[in-house]
């Protein structure tokens, strides 16, 4: 599970530093996105190193879901035979967090990838900026992305937390430095993805 997130938690972040290009206008944000879909083309063909990426952040969000399923099951049969001490709030809320952004990837591949369902009437394939900004014009939306951002740094958090731990790096100051490293990635996200939608709702992008 450590490992399957640590791949998740660093697609979050690459993917912080593109959509901070929604800061620099339609040129630049379209520009990024039409990179994705070419990257490698044309040693490989086009959209396959975006496909190969894909797929293997899908492979980990499956086993990610039924690790953390397997040691939930494990957790409760060890709490019926000897009382765990309370768990942190957060840690509490990692099943719940998980779900929701569960949820959230499905949201959004509709919404800005497919073109389908929750996606705004205005979504043109191939025009990124133009549904970024349409679909978080929206107050639900918007208020939508930006509580479920908060959500993932929350779990990012606790996360990064706990994979330093299982990773063997349990002394006091690796514990320092993971707490360190998982407080600016959760900063990061906020500051980052959080803040987008709020431009948009206010008018700072358009």
């Amino acid at each position: 599970m450590a490992l399957t997130g640590g791949v998740w938690a660093l697609f979050v972040l690459i993917h912080l530093f593109g959509n901070l290009k929604v800061y620099l206008g339609a040129h630049a944000y379209d520009g990024y996105a039409h990179w994705l879909r070419e990257v490698g083309y044309p040693l490989v063909p086009h959209q396959s190193v975006l496909w190969a990426l894909r797929v293997v952040l899908l492979v980990c969000l499956v086993v990610h879901i039924t690790a953390a399923l397997v040691l939930r099951s494990k957790s409760r049969r060890a709490r019926g035979a000897v009382k765990a001490a309370a768990a942190p709030t957060v840690s509490r809320w990692m099943t719940v967090t998980g779900i929701l952004i569960a949820v959230f990837i499905v949201v959004h591949v509709l919404d800005l990838t497919v073109g389908a369902g929750v996606a705004s009437d205005h979504f043109t394939q191939g025009s990124a900026y133009a549904n970024l900004v349409a679909s978080l014009s929206r107050p639900w939306m918007g208020i939508f992305y930006t509580l479920i951002m908060v959500l993932v740094a929350a779990h990012l958090w606790h996360g990064v937390v706990l994979a330093f731990n299982d990773l063997g790096t349990t002394s006091k100051r690796w514990r320092a430095v993971a707490k360190v490293i998982a407080g600016c990635v959760a900063v990061a996200i906020v500051l980052g993805n959080a803040v987008i939608p709020v431009a948009i709702l206010v008018g700072l992008i358009r």
